[in-house]
């Protein structure tokens, strides 16, 4: 019993173990540029999961100095992974426009189509 209370404890480490592997999956498997973007889009969600996970501290508050507080939160965590979802969408967006670009050039988004195997480029 003690190892399914240990799971039912972590459940958010399970759940950013299993988008990053999802997310890994998507990018490695599939041919289609978009589902590339998506995948990587939630290999990213994972990574700020991973990072908000341990900053949060359970009955800890804004770091306001008071004589009523002892816990207090750090916020440098959800600064930077507020920083990195902004870097995110950017990135997403840049990765769209490209694919939007490739589209137009090949007339496809699909990996294989653009570069057939065997040949020499």
């Amino acid at each position: 019993m003690a190892l399914i209370e240990q799971i039912v404890a972590h459940y958010n480490h399970w759940v950013t173990i299993f988008l990053m592997v999802a997310g890994l999956y998507i990018v490695v498997a599939r041919g289609n540029m978009v589902k590339k973007l998506v995948g990587l889009a939630l290999f990213q969600t994972s990574v700020y999961l991973l990072y908000i996970t341990p900053g949060k501290i359970l009955g800890g508050t804004a770091p306001i100095l008071d004589e009523k507080f002892q816990t207090y939160s750090n916020p440098l965590p959800h600064v930077l992974i507020l920083t990195a979802i902004v870097v995110g969408v950017a990135t997403l967006a840049l990765g769209l426009a490209l694919v939007v670009r490739i589209n137009e050039a090949y007339g496809t988004i699909e990996e294989d189509e653009i570069f057939p195997e065997g040949e020499d480029s």
